[in-house]
């Protein structure tokens, strides 16, 4: 089985979870959800949302996901002049739809460590 993970608040996932599916801004705006592998998880959470005490890490099946999953680049590139994200070169699991619950295979709350910084729990999916 294949994993990705995506990041979002408690309060957005049990919202989702009662509307029956998960459409985040980022479905309309850009048309699709940001995930992340495993390895990419910890950095997206320090970089995005330091600071924030309140997010769940979703652990995807992408069996179980209806629409498609492509891995990217990031959708965003460094302006000229702004330090090049080191980051820029992986590619990103995108999800093209909305998330139903059913594929969710695991929700852990995400919170960061004393020092600020995310680190994803060990011996996830």
């Amino acid at each position: 089985m294949a994993f990705v993970l995506h990041i979002t608040t408690d309060a957005e996932w049990r919202a989702s979870v009662a509307a029956g599916s998960h459409r985040p801004a980022s479905l309309e705006r850009e048309g699709f959800i940001h995930c992340s592998t495993y390895d990419q998880a910890a950095g997206t959470a320090t970089k995005y949302f330091a600071g924030r005490t309140d997010l769940v890490l979703l652990c995807i099946d992408e069996a179980r996901v209806a629409a498609p999953i492509r891995y990217e680049p990031p959708a965003s590139a460094a302006p000229p002049g702004v330090d090049r994200d080191p980051r820029a070169d992986q590619r990103f699991p995108h999800l093209y739809g909305p998330l139903a619950p059913e594929a969710v295979v695991r929700v852990i709350a995400f919170p960061p460590g004393p020092d600020g910084r995310f680190r994803v729990p060990a011996g996830l999916p």
